[in-house]
């Protein structure tokens, strides 16, 4: 009988970022790596990953690192794992195993222990395995993951819908589903994005007919933005648009790199006669792909849109169509845009949110899940808390007990002995490591703190230079502002300023001294000017106080 501890180093409570640990006894298996793009909250924050401290303090424990599929969700942190623990075995399938080796060679990683699986071949640890399971996602190979214990299996789904009309690399195996199922199941954890909405996902994860209806109605140029990762999608375009005389045009060389190598590895199925190239940009009646870049949703849109890209400017005769419905975070960004290509004459067009969705489970794909695997004990994953409180009353009208549905937030463990739910306060230390552009390194808080400090209320800048041999002031006090207040309309206040700045200064040097405490006469300047600022103009700008000696 083995003690196992489940929680979550991301995911919970949240969408993205989702990092979900099993400890059995001494063996750590770690189900998928993502990360979160940033809603604007954070300033100048693209994406956010999950703190991975925990897996470095005890990286000899584990015994690897799943992948379910290809999305940054789910897979777009794995670099960072790799690059501080390179020995750590990852386990993916192939098409999530390119495009890890790619984010890899992208970013100069060379050391890594990859290991590529195929769905529904066993992985053996001793006296625990783990089953790749083919399920249907907008990506092809995603698989969810059966960790089998002595007190039973453990599984994950990752990101799922029941779709029968999705084949070959997209193709759910419902029988495999089935006979884990019956061999027991202890604890199911199921992703709850969709769990409020009614009914299957299927069909309105998919767009083929809208897509059609689009291409049929804008006679014109049509500029298409998609992920480069939902192949499901690609496909679609690909589909529809090899049924008229338009020609595609891919923009990007990730895009570009992705689809070529789909092509060729068989995910995609293309006719190559009808992709163009530059020549083609401004046919009437081309279809232009553009991209998402990883760190800025819809970036790549808004340089056109604003007139910054290099080879497409908008025309008023132009569609845009945005071929994802909007998700949390870019709703607002969305907006705005299609507000803007409105004002420039052209046309926008996306996919409603209501009508159309994602490739996630909704109420009936999940209670099919629960039904097939009959778990002891439920614990919804993947969503914010209201999404997993609804479907924890998925897993109620199925008959799941509600004392064995487990809802936790990040960190909180759910602990079971001998294959039984105990109480436990256990709580593993979770944070957020943020990312600014193509720097890898956590930014902080207190850089974000500078960074809110400085955008609601500017910056003072007090320079100020010394003798070297005397100590004596030879230049200012110079008082410099950015973002605090008009100059030209505030010439008194400065005046005021820079008197203060030389009292503290010059109240701080002794004379004939060889030393003068910078440090003080920094705090000095910083608390007296704060007050000051406080009482004339209500405001507290950053004070940095610069002194030099010469």
């Amino acid at each position: 009988m083995s003690k196992i501890k489940i929680f979550s180093l991301g995911g919970l409570n949240e969408n993205g970022k989702n990092m979900y640990v099993v400890n059995v006894d001494e063996n750590i298996f770690v189900f998928d790596a993502g990360l979160k793009f940033d809603n604007d909250k954070n300033l100048g924050i693209d994406y956010i990953l999950p703190s991975f401290d925990y897996l470095i303090k005890n990286q000899k424990k584990i015994r690897g690192i799943f992948l379910t599929h290809g999305h940054e969700s789910n897979m777009g942190g794995a670099k960072e794992i790799i690059e501080a623990i390179p020995k750590v075995p990852v386990y993916a399938t192939k098409l999530t195993m390119e495009i890890l080796k790619s984010d890899l060679e992208e970013n100069g990683i060379k050391k890594a222990n990859l290991k590529q699986i195929r769905p529904h071949q066993k992985i053996e640890f001793k006296n625990l395995s783990v089953f790749p399971v083919s399920i249907t996602h907008s990506i092809p190979d995603a698989v969810c993951f059966v960790l089998y214990t002595e007190d039973g299996a453990i599984v994950y789904t990752g990101d799922f819908v029941f779709d029968p009309t999705m084949t070959g690399p997209y193709k759910t195996d419902i029988g495999k589903l089935a006979y884990v199922g019956k061999q027991g199941v202890l604890c199911l954890l199921a992703e709850s994005i969709y769990a409020a909405r009614e009914g299957h996902t299927s069909p309105h994860n998919r767009v083929a007919s809208f897509i059609r209806e689009v291409l049929v109605k804008h006679e014109n140029r049509i500029i298409a933005t998609i992920f480069p990762a939902h192949f499901y999608r690609i496909q679609e375009i690909f589909n529809e648009v090899s049924k008229t005389h338009r020609k595609m045009v891919i923009m990007g060389k990730l895009l570009q790199q992705t689809i070529n190598k789909a092509i060729d590895e068989k995910y995609l199925t293309v006719d190559k006669s009808k992709i163009g190239d530059l020549s083609n940009l401004n046919d009437k009646d081309v279809v232009v792909l553009i991209s998402d870049e990883k760190e800025k949703p819809l970036v790549n849109l808004e340089k056109i849109v604003r007139g910054y890209d290099k080879y497409i400017k908008l025309k008023d005769t132009d569609t845009v169509f945005i071929t994802e419905p909007a998700y949390e975070g870019v709703e607002k960004k969305m907006t705005m845009l299609m507000d803007e290509i409105a004002m420039l004459g052209a046309d926008a067009v996306s996919l409603s949110n209501k009508k159309h969705l994602l490739h996630h489970a909704s109420r009936e794909d999940l209670m099919l899940m629960i039904n097939l695997m009959n778990p002891k004990y439920y614990f919804p994953v993947k969503g914010e808390y209201k999404d997993q409180c609804a479907n924890a009353s998925v897993a109620e009208e199925v008959g799941i007990k509600p004392e064995n549905i487990i809802l936790k937030q990040n960190g909180d463990v759910a602990l079971f002995v001998n294959g039984m739910l105990k109480e436990t306060t256990e709580h593993i230390e979770t944070d957020e490591i943020l990312i600014d552009g193509k720097n890898q390194k956590d930014v902080g808080y207190l850089v974000l703190k500078d960074r809110e400090m400085l955008g609601e209320n500017g910056i003072v800048i007090v320079s100020c230079t010394l003798d070297k041999k005397t100590k004596k002031i030879i230049g200012g006090p110079e008082i410099l502002t950015r973002g605090f207040i008009y100059v030209k309309e505030n010439q008194d206040l400065l005046e005021e300023t820079k008197a203060i700045s030389l009292e503290i200064i010059e109240d701080s040097i002794v004379p004939n001294s060889k030393r003068v405490d910078y440090t003080k006469i920094k705090n000095d300047v910083r608390e007296r000017l704060g007050k000051f600022f406080y009482q004339k103009a209500e405001s507290k700008p950053m004070i940095i106080t610069v002194i030099q000696e010469v």
